[in-house]
């Protein structure tokens, strides 16, 4: 699975935003200059934040974007869901109305790769913008567990 950089490029702005809006609105050629991305492109992006009700505009002299709410209160799921970002690991274009296949059945690892996309989705629900601009997220990242040791599962048997 890949995110894409509509994606990728939302959640950096969103947190630009977050870092830099304390004081006064910010202004998207600000967050185009810092994050190196194209102000057209940030202008489609926070179009859709702000029809999800993710950022306020201020118009006028010294107008530009501000949180609608807190960073704790702001997570990068809701941020990659608004720009039209899917967060799954599939194939498929209905998930459960139709698989993978020429068919329009599952493939073996339909499940495997849906589970994938839900627990990305989990993960990123639990992430706020305060989070990465404190950056507290390796508390989150649990070391997978190692697989057992052919040599005592054969013992076992």
């Amino acid at each position: 699975m890949k995110l894409s950089t509509k994606g990728r490029y939302a959640v950096m702005a969103m947190v630009d935003l977050a870092r830099h809006a304390q004081a006064k609105p910010v202004s998207l050629s600000d967050i185009a200059a810092r994050q190196e991305i194209s102000l057209s492109y940030l202008e489609q992006l926070f179009a859709r934040l702000r029809r999800a009700e993710l950022v306020k505009s201020v118009r006028g002299p010294g107008g530009g974007y501000r949180l609608a709410r807190g960073s704790a209160e702001t997570r990068v799921s809701e941020i990659i869901l608004a720009v039209d970002e899917p967060i799954k690991a599939t194939r498929c274009t209905e998930m459960g109305q139709s698989g993978c296949r020429a068919d329009r059945s599952k493939c073996l690892t339909h499940d495997l790769w849906e589970e994938l996309g839900n627990q990305i989705h989990v993960f990123l629900s639990s992430v706020s913008l305060h989070d990465v601009l404190e950056r507290k997220l390796a508390p989150r990242i649990v070391e997978a567990p190692t697989p057992a040791n052919s040599d005592t599962m054969a013992a076992a048997s």
